[in-house]
């Protein structure tokens, strides 16, 4: 004898990422759940569960959402019909191992779509590959690889919302959507909060009004907003320009020394529980990496990052700081730095250079770019 589950019960035990008018198509169509009933468990009316389930219906078209409710449907199937096992007490776990998730989605997704957010970045999707990749186009006719994510993570973004395609076919291209924007900040807030440490405890606070107060201190910083910001990297925009000539005012080697730094500048801030301050390495006037400072973050990441900057020095190492690391842009950084109008970008392609050839003397460990 098997037992059954209601469309409630079902739903709730769905990953948590899964949108509520998914929830219901699946309790619908995998489930056989009526609409009426479906409706009088949410609270709403019997055409608003009929809207969403036609809206998914809709969507099926998209070779990742048709995906992701197939995907979610054999789980489905499963928790509706729990095995012998389960009914004697002796639980399996019903969760599907190739569906992600809350936790890792939103990692990946913050992975993913701060590439996407990249001008000329899509992500290309084959018919039964079992990963897709992001690409950036280079602006010369070429483009070049960014990111790999596994069609799990992809299929559930599409099912969220937070990509799009306009065009399926054998290769399809999805391209963020404004509501992919809206959840990458909110995923950055997030993380940001985490990597903060707003724990009253670690902060030494007594009250929750001080650790209000500080929260607020802690989220009103400027560099922590910059190192987040939604907009494009100046390298990026850089990397567009072309010079007289018709060349490139960035090659690619100077945009991948720039990425590279940020990449390191990111890992070194995890884990860390207050903004590391990269500046005093410029000035030379700090030793080496101390009992303190190896606690906050990886070490090696760490290690690289004060190496570069030490070697651009200051000036060079202000604006890769800024520009590279915290995503300035460069007429605030010319201000900040007292420059004249439009001479940030050759100071900043001649810190690059520097970078570039920084990093081919001195191959360390682990310095290649992540993803």
């Amino acid at each position: 004898m098997l037992l059954c589950r209601s469309g409630a019960e079902t739903a709730q035990e769905l990953p948590a990422w899964v949108p509520e008018d998914a929830r219901n198509y699946l309790a619908h169509t995998e489930g056989g759940e009526a609409i009426r009933k479906l409706a009088r468990e949410a609270g709403c009316h019997a055409s608003t569960v009929l809207r969403q389930v036609r809206r998914i219906e809709t969507l099926r078209d998209d070779p990742l959402v048709d995906g992701a409710l197939r995907r979610l449907g054999k789980l489905q199937a499963r928790l509706s019909q729990p095995s012998m096992k389960e009914m004697d007490g002796m639980k399996e776990p019903l969760s599907d191992e190739l569906t992600p998730d809350a936790t890792k989605l939103s990692n990946e997704a913050r992975r993913v779509l701060r590439r996407l957010c990249e001008s000329g970045a899509m992500l290309a999707v084959a018919a039964e590959m079992d990963k897709a990749v992001v690409v950036r186009d280079t602006g010369d006719g070429g483009n070049q690889r960014t990111a790999v994510v596994d069609s799990p993570i992809a299929q559930a973004m599409a099912l969220k919302g937070w990509i799009a395609c306009d065009a399926p076919g054998r290769i399809s291209r999805y391209r963020i959507t404004p509501a992919g924007r809206t959840a990458l900040s909110k995923l950055l807030a997030e993380q940001e909060s985490k990597l903060r440490g707003f724990a009253e405890a670690q902060a030494g606070f007594g009250t929750s009004r001080e650790a209000e107060q500080a929260m607020a201190a802690a989220a009103a910083d400027p560099q922590a907003r910059r190192r987040h910001v939604m907009a494009e990297s100046p390298l990026v925009l850089l990397a567009r320009r072309r010079d007289a000539q018709g060349e490139t005012f960035l090659t690619d080697d100077l945009v991948r020394a720039g990425e590279r730094l940020r990449e390191d500048f990111e890992l070194a801030q995890m884990g860390s529980r207050g903004t590391q301050n990269w500046d005093r390495y410029l000035s030379g006037g700090a030793g080496g990496i101390s009992g303190d400072d190896a606690s906050r973050g990886p070490d090696a990441a760490q290690a690289r990052l004060i190496a570069a900057l030490r070697d651009l020095g200051p000036g060079l190492g202000d604006v890769a700081l800024q520009c590279c690391c915290y995503l300035e842009g460069l007429e605030t950084t010319e201000k900040r730095m007292g420059w004249a109008a439009r001479s940030g970008k050759v100071v900043l392609r001649i810190a690059l250079q520097r970078l570039s050839r920084h990093y081919a003397e001195n191959r360390m460990p682990g310095g290649g770019l992540i993803g």
